[in-house]
């Protein structure tokens, strides 16, 4: 019972209306708040940091760091026949090398983007003929032939890179493949070979062979609606015409002489 004047004392309160053990040891409800806030803003602050890091953060395969692939194809692996050379080799024909898939080979204006390899040691299939007897005698070592698509124009160029043991020899592979013209088969971008060109084909789609060191490229292009050997193709009186500007002769040259100039660049000083 309580006389009057004196209150109710609060639970926790002491017998002189003092704040008891509990009562002082226990922070208050305010101060609780604001530490569970703080702790939560920071929780959300680090998730929004990561966040932010993980788009930002340049992926490998991007064209433009943090944005991802430009297109979907750049996100499948390029289809590849035979094995590469050992990564010990100074001098092989390594195609992750040479033409990484993540970065397109770019020249001037023109700018291409790797699909289809095929690669090995029997140089001799690269040849359109293989019965042909064309590289038997010349020292070849190994091969690499890649496939590559325009980027801005619907043009296929073959690009085939050929290791000889020195110079001399290089170039006289050079010289008999050029007497030979349309020898070295043109791949496509699933890694099947085109069927042979008739009649020369397009004007602008002749091979380029170039002896670069002790190494020969051959590189030639042709009209994105190329076929592979065995089928079936539409017929003529249903085919779309072309325009000039699409597969003109300016674009296949082009073509050409961008990729066999990026094809023999690593060569220069060898």
């Amino acid at each position: 019972m309580t006389t009057q004047g004196e209150r109710t004392p609060t639970p926790g309160e002491g017998q002189h209306g003092q704040a008891g053990p509990y009562n002082r040891a226990r922070p208050a409800r305010g101060s609780r708040l604001t530490a569970r806030r703080a702790v939560g803003w920071m929780a959300v602050a680090g998730v929004v940091a990561a966040g932010g890091w993980l788009i930002t953060r340049p992926m490998p395969g991007d064209y433009i760091p943090g944005l991802g692939p430009s297109t979907k194809d750049s996100a499948k692996t390029p289809p590849v026949v035979g094995s590469p050379p050992p990564r010990t080799d100074p001098e092989g024909l390594n195609v992750d090398t040479l033409f990484p898939v993540q970065r397109p080979v770019e020249v001037g204006a023109y700018k291409a983007r790797r699909n289809g390899i095929r690669q090995g040691e029997n140089c001799t299939e690269v040849l359109q003929d293989r019965t042909q007897e064309l590289l038997k005698d010349t020292g070849c070592q190994a091969y690499l032939t890649v496939s590559f698509t325009g980027v801005d124009h619907p043009v296929l160029s073959s690009v085939t890179l050929l290791r000889f043991a020195d110079q001399n020899t290089a170039a006289k592979a050079a010289d008999a493949l050029r007497a030979k013209p349309g020898a070295v088969a043109f791949i496509l971008a699933d890694t099947n070979i085109a069927p042979a060109q008739s009649g020369g084909g397009k004007p602008g789609s002749e091979q380029r062979i170039e002896a670069v060191g002790h190494y020969v490229t051959v590189t030639s292009s042709r009209p994105g609606d190329v076929r592979p050997s065995g089928t079936a193709s539409t017929p003529a009186s249903a085919a779309p015409t072309p325009s000039a500007s699409a597969t003109g002769e300016f674009n296949l040259y082009d073509a050409t002489r961008a990729l066999s100039y990026a094809a023999g660049q690593p060569f220069v000083w060898m």
